[in-house]
């Protein structure tokens, strides 16, 4: 499944909004239609975030023709800017631009069809390391799921979130691939319904079985339905292990929490985010009312009414089982395991 493809001076990103009615690609031919894409979710989950914007980066470098008026440094600059204010919780966002712009101070004097080719070169490397980091991931997380597991999972942390493979839905893929009987249950994830649009088209795409469910029937699946564990996937943790997810994520870990219930985060470390010490720091984006009033384009409750709409949620790490990175699985305390498995890792 290709999430995002670099074709000739263009990006294609798999069109999220479509889904799982038709498959289609968004075209885009200039940094700002790729900025657009991610801020409208045609591409979505903080991993391909960062892919996509380290993409838009590289697409400004194609874009920018040679003007008296503005300096490719300028250019660049304001193309990472604009890229970096459309979704502000994902921290993956601002990994991927650092990255970027790190290569691009490190180029030296070159043409600029030189520095178009080393700043695509540098998106395809952080598209690729991805992938692998997925995959590393994933087999330290299937290690915690039983030989039969009942899982709840939550909005959509499979490739279509990422580059490819997944985070928590990688972790259950590669369960499932080791010969572990498992069944997913799938929160449908209101307002835009990530769940139930593309977590159960990927696993239904898979062969792994899964039900879908209401948002307002977790507690009664948690009480009446075996699960042994809760796995999710995250837009930004802090260091000391609290993390931001998507909306209704503190909720199901308080309810899974009651009925004793682990619960897991699957990250990579470029979501790690070090330099906020407690989640109260993490930036809450705050969406369109119409996501709410709406379904489908079409209203569902009373016109113009006021709406709260956040689009994430901050989860205490008292909350959580384990952290599952591509460096291992990070147990409490986190403030000082964090510290301690990842001191020197890179991380811009």
């Amino acid at each position: 499944m290709e999430v995002l493809r670099w074709e000739g001076q263009r990006l294609l990103v798999l069109d999220q909004t479509k889904l799982p009615h038709q498959v289609a690609y968004f075209t885009c031919s200039h940094y700002r239609e790729a900025a657009e894409a991610i801020r409208s979710l045609k591409v979505r989950g903080a991993p391909a975030i960062g892919v996509a914007a380290a993409y838009g980066y590289a697409l400004a470098a194609f874009n920018y023709r040679d003007d008296p008026g503005i300096t490719l440094q300028r250019f660049l600059k304001q193309a990472g800017d604009e890229l970096l204010g459309t979704r502000p919780t994902a921290v993956n966002l601002r990994w991927a631009l650092q990255r970027m712009e790190s290569v691009y101070r490190g180029i030296g004097q070159k043409s600029l069809e030189e520095i178009q080719g080393v700043l695509l070169e540098a998106a395809l490397q952080i598209h690729q390391d991805e992938r692998k980091v997925e995959k590393k991931m994933a087999l330290y997380g299937a290690s915690l799921v039983p030989q039969e597991a009942n899982i709840i999972t939550y909005c959509n942390s499979g490739a279509l979130a990422t580059a490819g493979w997944g985070t928590a839905l990688g972790v259950i893929k590669t369960a499932r691939e080791q010969g572990k009987r498992v069944k997913v249950y799938v929160p449908e994830t209101r307002p835009v319904l990530q769940g139930a649009r593309l977590t159960a088209w990927e696993l239904q795409q898979a062969g792994i079985p899964f039900t879908l469910i209401t948002d307002n029937m977790l507690g009664y699946v948690l009480l009446n339905q075996g699960i042994d564990l809760v796995l999710v996937g995250a837009d930004r943790i802090v260091a000391n292990g609290d993390f931001a997810n998507k909306i209704g994520t503190y909720g199901l870990a308080v309810l899974a929490g009651y009925h004793g219930c682990p619960f897991y985060v699957a990250a990579p470390w470029s979501t790690i985010d070090h330099g906020l010490q407690e989640g109260k720091e993490i930036p809450i984006e705050m969406r369109d009312p119409r996501e709410v009033r709406e379904m489908g384009g079409q209203s569902i409750s009373v016109q113009d009414c006021p709406v709260l709409n956040p689009a994430f949620d901050v989860t205490p790490q008292r909350l959580v089982t384990a952290i599952i990175t591509e460096k291992g699985i990070v147990k409490p305390p986190f403030a000082e395991s964090l510290k301690k498995n990842f001191e020197g890792v890179d991380n811009p």
